[in-house]
């Protein structure tokens, strides 16, 4: 039988529907009455339940009585007067995580076998409405991609029947067939390889005396796809002709490199040019510490971290992936999975991801969405849907995003870029790398197979047109971020890593690249893989390309700990393959062979290519900015799409977690001066001093116009930053990503990467930084339509947190310096000698603090950076004479502004090296320049104004009411406990979607406590119930519970924290937590999604687990409608309880936030108690130290600013912000006090 329950949120709460509502003005021009309502309500079905237990779950997992209305049947009927109604639902086969997650909580209360459920989304709108402005609307919200329009009617039944595949086809006549019959095949079958590619398989199968299946030939497609064997880059170069004598310079000295490395008899191909670099500054000296191995994983390099004081050995890992074509077609997934798809490949070296990057690109998101071009989505709903797709990824694996960039061309209309670059480290011991062999065992680990993915690797290896949006769908994977975390958490632990001999990540090609890769000779049986669901043929299993799974090699001895160390973790793994001698790729399914090629076969990358090439002359580059006065051209400045705030954008993507992060994505005051890279400290187990950076560059406008220059100045910009943020440059690596369109047989296509890679490769050289890694993407094309030539750097290496200078100015009366090295004819490019010595005394002037505020100037030139260091703290500038306006705008790739301290001397200037006065700092918001003074707040709405009707981020509100409650003027007294310990143990579960366990456990050992981290597992009924029993019985031995911030499930269905709330609904658990709290004088602590299952619990504000109603108090959506993710100010507002005895009402602040639902409602009445007891602990306050409703004092829109509460005896404590993302040389750019001693009071009630 079928259950169905209707769910739709409440006025005031109903955030989807009203921002969708307001999109619509914009989709659909005409048709749709100005008065019309839109409501949104969510339908589950459920399958497998009694009527007894779906009722008991409809206002536990599937609604909210607080925030929810839920009805049995759809609340509007189609064919009303002036009501329309249709619904939604995803492809079958794709991954639906609000259905997946609903279905995990009902089991973690039934403590059965997990039902079936399906979600769809209705939508109902009351009003005008025509039948063209509703095709334009499901147009608008149905992706045929991964989604479908979903009948109204009834469900009987929701098994679905999987008719038996059919046995994998054996093409027969292959053989036989002539040319023009295999290019007919190639087209039927939609392959990726060329018509000699298929010709050469056709010759391999002759030998090998059979024909092949249909599994082989997808199998070696995939194998020899751009995307998996970079054909494209190992195309040998044949008759290059150079139209550009500084390209043709740069080639002679390329090839003098390959005769110095003794490489003249390889050919000259992209690959070669890309890479050659690397190895011609190893054989100089210049480049060391690589870790080099035949393992595929990501750029290595071997380093020294202290950690505790002692110096160890560690592996530093880097990597930059693309998903563009993914993105293009279905944006969620595509970015998700980009990301997703990034943390795998140093994840599958062993080490822990814990900063990542993102760069995109994208055409103007601010046209209507009427311009619309046909075959494509609309660019506003691309950047916005991907933005939440890789944000939603990410901050549900626990990655801090630490800079967020997207760049406007109009070229990438033709198809968006995705890129997601991340940094990973690990102790060298936790790493042991060995050659599989044979006998040894192959597990899969992590999620199951399904069709999501399929000819992904192929997809994204062909030209994009019309008809992609609609046919392409099965080549986009759906991530599951929750299974993802827990390989990562696998992975953290030595114990697991030092069984490991070999891995491989699961992204292009699935079964039969991920476990092909890992050996020479292997056995790989289908049967055995683990399936999302039945009906999958043979063919389908070898070449999904599912997420979030890995491929380990080990010892048939060592099987059964790994395996038992997987399921610690509640992972599944499975042994699925053999290695063996013999050197072939050998897969069977349902008992049959249907792949059996030879290793040299697959190896080959196909039939040898070759091309011509032409470099032709560049164009000039001018960037000019609209205006006669500097003013006028300053507004232009600021309000182009590439200059101006994209805070919006960036603040969906949590900054903070790992408690590592040394320079928030924003600096100042205001927190809105973008740093020039990203720097966190690494991932040691105690304290460190050692950190990351990594920056990028580019410009599509200088690359469009001169590839050479425009690649040379990519690398420039990115290690400029590097050097700008503190970093020494010769500390440093590089690794591209080049982007660019189908470049077919035409030769003056192939000029552009040649003149790029050729570029980078002259910058690599001349400043002796190498690039170790990268990725290439070489389909940007849509019909006639061509992204830019793309060519990002990005440059990464170790510092020293002290070192770290971000750009904001700091205060008022300080001189600024300006240091510009020599720049040659075409005054873009600096001498190489002279970028160096500009280096060399940015870096010294930083090793003596010297430096208080820096950066390196871009796109903008000095205009753009000097703007953008007043706007942090609200500092302006007043410049030199010297220097006249039209100065300000002159490209300057590689030149520097320097805030100097007060007692620092005037930087003597080397050879090749200008420095001078730029100006004085001043306390007057304004910019003072020749006799022009410019009102800088007036210059900054405009900046700040520019994306927000794409990314809005401000709203304003009125100010609310101070609470303060003091314990001593009350009259009042905190508990106390009946027994105090030396160390107080804390038990901190972590469910599925759980993500701040190890800030968590950290702060709390800091603090003097014992951390007991406890996995709970729920990969079958057995073990939920055993979880149950064993997180009941380590409360028993606890003396505190801290339930630590995430996403337990996805926050699905219908709100955050179902997951954690139905565990502890289990009366074994609540009997504890009772037990623990009213009898043992223990504490509880909530955080972030913990204090999401504390109010829903209700733990706080009424001290027990009880029911809940409408009447009671709730977290939901964020009125802004999306994650937040900053630095907020908050106070303290009663120090009624233990964890904030240490704390003075008063006190304010910074505190690290990043949720989606953290407003939290209450009655006026109920509010009034808890002010009257002393229960509201904490309250979001602006600079002034005032509570406000205004989005950059209250992020989430909650009632009297309220960011914690507790129990009436303030034991059990909830709040929004992350007390624990605290340590030494955190946020450095954001002044304020970023440590509130909680988690001391919380520990120290016990041991005082």
């Amino acid at each position: 039988m079928v259950s169905r329950i209707y769910v739709e949120k409440k006025p005031g709460f109903d955030v989807e529907a009203q921002q969708l509502l307001a999109e619509l003005a914009n989709v659909v021009p005409e048709g749709l009455a100005p008065d019309a309502r839109l409501r949104i309500v969510n339908r589950y079905d459920v399958e497998g339940l009694s009527d007894e237990l779906f009722e008991r779950c409809v206002p536990v997992v599937f609604s909210e009585p607080q925030v929810d209305a839920t009805y049995r049947e759809l609340p509007a009927r189609q064919g009303e007067k002036d009501v329309r109604v249709f619904a939604v639902e995803a492809l079958p086969g794709q991954f639906d995580q609000r259905a997946d997650s609903a279905a995990e909580c009902v089991q973690l209360i039934s403590q059965g076998e997990r039902p079936t459920v399906r979600c769809a989304k209705v939508y109902v709108i009351e009003g005008g409405c025509t039948d063209e402005a509703l095709a334009a609307i499901k147009h608008y919200v149905i992706n045929p991609v991964e989604a479908r329009e979903a009948s109204l009617e009834e469900r009987a039944t929701l098994r679905q029947s999987y008719p038996e595949p059919a046995d994998v086809e054996v093409l027969d006549g292959f053989l036989e067939l002539d040319k023009e019959q295999l290019q007919a095949m190639i087209d039927r079958l939609g392959l990726a390889m060329d018509l000699a590619d298929i010709t050469f398989c056709q010759e391999y199968f002759a030998g090998e005396g059979r024909v092949p299946t249909i599994t082989e030939i997808r199998m070696i497609d995939t194998y020899w796809s751009d995307h998996c064997r970079h054909t494209t880059f190992g195309t040998v170069l044949e008759h290059l002709q150079f139209d550009d004598k500084v390209v043709a310079a740069a080639f002679d000295r390329y090839l003098e490199m390959r005769a110095r490395l003794g490489r003249d008899d390889r050919p000259v191909t992209l690959m070669d040019m890309g890479t050659i670099g690397a190895k011609y500054l190893k054989s100089t000296g210049q480049l060391t510490g690589l870790d080099e191995s035949e393992e595929i994983n990501a750029c290595t390099v071997k380093v020294t971290v202290d950690v505790d004081g002692e110096d160890q050995d560690w592996l530093f890992l880097f990597k930059n992936e693309t998903h563009n074509h993914p993105t293009e077609i279905e944006p969620f997934g595509g970015a998700a999975t980009c990301i997703g798809g990034a943390i795998r490949d140093p994840l599958s070296g062993r080490s822990y991801v814990y900063q990542a990057m993102r760069v995109t690109g994208a055409a103007d998101p601010t046209v209507p969405v009427s311009q619309t071009m046909a075959g494509k989505l609309p660019q506003r709903k691309l950047v916005t849907t991907a933005a939440a797709g890789y944000s939603s990824y990410g901050n549900q694996i626990g990655l801090a995003t630490g800079q967020v960039s997207e760049l406007y061309h109009p070229g990438y209309v033709a198809k968006r870029m995705e890129i997601g670059a991340v940094v990973g480290a690990t102790p060298a011991s936790h790493v042991r790398r060995e050659c599989p062999a044979p006998g040894d065992k192959i597990v899969l680990l992590g999620g199951r197979t399904g069709r999501d993915g399929i000819g992904g690797a192929t997809g994204s290896s062909k030209a994009h047109n019309v008809e992609s949006l609609e046919k392409d769908g099965a080549e986009v994977q759906k991530g599951n971020p929750p299974i993802e975390r827990k390989l990562q958490r696998l992975f953290r632990r030595e114990d697991a890593c030092r069984l490991i001999k070999r891995c491989n990540d699961f992204g292009a090609g699935g079964v039969s690249v991920a476990i092909g890769e890992l050996a020479d000779g292997l056995d790989i049986d289908l049967d055995l893989v683990p399936k999302k669901y039945e009906g999958l043929d043979g063919t389908e299993l070898a070449i999904s390309e599912s997420q979030e799974r890995m491929a380990v090699a080990l010892a048939p001895e060592d099987v059964d700990e790994f395996m038992r160390y997987a399921r610690e973790e509640n992972l599944e793994a499975t042994v699925v393959a053999t290695v063996t001698e013999e050197p072939r790729l050998r897969m069977s399914w349902r008992g049959r062979t249907i792949v059996d090629v030879s290793r040299e076969f697959l190896a080959s990358n196909g039939a040898p290519k070759a091309t011509s090439v032409r470099v032709e002359k560049p164009s000039e580059y001018e960037r000019t900015w609209a205006g006669e006065t500097l003013g006028e051209k300053m507004r232009s400045l600021v309000t182009d799409l590439n200059v101006a705030s994209n805070k919006g954008l960036s603040e969906r993507f949590d900054s903070t977690i790992g408690a590592a992060t040394v320079l928030m994505p924003f600096g100042g005051r205001t927190q809105l001066t973008p740093a020039q890279a990203m720097v966190a400290k690494l991932p040691v187990d105690g304290e460190t001093t050692t950190c990351s950076g990594m920056a990028w560059g580019f410009n599509p406008y200088l690359m469009s116009a001169n590839p050479y220059t425009g690649a040379y100045l990519s690398v420039v910009e990115s290690v400029s930053r590097m050097v700008a943020t503190g970093f020494a440059h010769e500390d440093l690596y590089l690794t591209f990503q080049e982007y660019f369109e189908r470049l077919r047989d035409v030769p003056s296509r192939w000029g552009k990467p040649t003149a790029a890679l050729l570029g980078a490769l002259m910058a690599q050289v001349d400043l002796g930084i190498g690039s170790i890694g990268g990725k290439d993407s070489m389909s940007g094309s849509f019909e006639d339509l061509d992204v830019p030539p793309t060519l990002v750097s990005f440059a990464t290496g170790l510092g020293k947190v002290g070192r770290v200078v971000s750009p904001e100015f700091k205060g008022a009366g300080h001189r600024v310096a300006v240091l510009v090295p020599d720049y040659a004819e075409d005054a873009l490019t600096p001498e190489p000698s002279a970028l160096l010595a500009t280096y060399a005394l940015v870096e010294s002037l930083v090793e003596k603090n010297a430096v208080l505020a820096a950066s390196t100037m871009g796109y903008g030139g000095v205009a753009e950076a000097v703007f953008k260091m007043c706007v942090g703290n609200r500092l302006g500038i007043e410049v030199a004479p010297a220097f006249g306006a039209d100065a300000l705008f002159c490209p300057s790739y590689g030149s520097f502004l320097l805030e100097l301290s007060d007692d620092a001397d005037a930087p003597e200037a080397p050879a090749g090296v200008t420095v001078s006065l730029f100006g004085t700092t001043t306390d007057a918001y304004e910019l003072v320049a020749g006799d022009e003074r410019l009102d800088l707040a007036e210059l900054q709405e405009a900046w700040e104004g520019a994306l927000e009707s794409v990314f809005p981020y401000r709203a304003q509100g009125e100010r609310v009411e101070a609470v303060s409650f003091d314990v001593t003027s009350a009259g009042s007294s905190r508990p106390t406990p009946a027994v105090h310990v030396a160390r107080p143990r804390v038990i901190i579960p972590v469910f599925p979607g759980t993500n701040c366990e190890y800030d968590t456990a950290h702060a709390f050992e800091r603090a003097g406590a014992k951390a007991d981290v406890f996995v709970v597992n729920n990969l079958t009924p057995e073990a939920v119930a055993e979880s149950t029993h064993e997180l009941a019985r380590r409360i028993r031995e606890s003396q505190i519970i801290m339930i630590p911030g995430g996403f337990s499930g996805g926050d699905e269905p219908e709100g955050s924290a179902k997951f954690i709330t139905a565990f502890f609904r289990a009366p074994e658990v609540t009997e504890a937590v009772r037990d623990l709290l009213q009898t043992r004088d223990g504490l509880m602590l909530g955080i972030c999604n913990g204090f999401q299952a504390l109010v829903k619990l209700g733990l706080v504000p009424y001290g027990d687990i009880r029911e809940t109603d409408d009447t009671c108090p709730t977290l939901t959506f964020n009125t802004i409608g999306r994650h937040q993710s900053r630095l907020v100010r908050t106070r303290v507002a009663s120090n009624l309880s233990p964890w904030l005895s240490k704390c003075e009402v008063g006190d304010v602040h910074n505190i690290a936030i990043s949720h989606g639902e953290g407003r939290f409602v209450a009655s006026d009445e109920l509010l009034a108690q808890m002010i009257a007891a002393g229960q509201v602990a904490t309250q979001y306050v602006g600079e002034d130290g005032v509570p406000g409703m205004s989005l950059d004092v209250n992020p989430n829109g909650s009632v009297l600013a309220i960011e914690g509460i507790t129990s009436p005896d303030g034991r059990v404590l909830g709040k929004m912000g992350h007390t624990e993302r605290s340590g030494a040389g955190l946020y450095k750019n954001v002044p304020g006090n970023a440590y509130q001693p909680l988690i001391e009071g919380g520990v120290g009630y016990f041991t005082a």
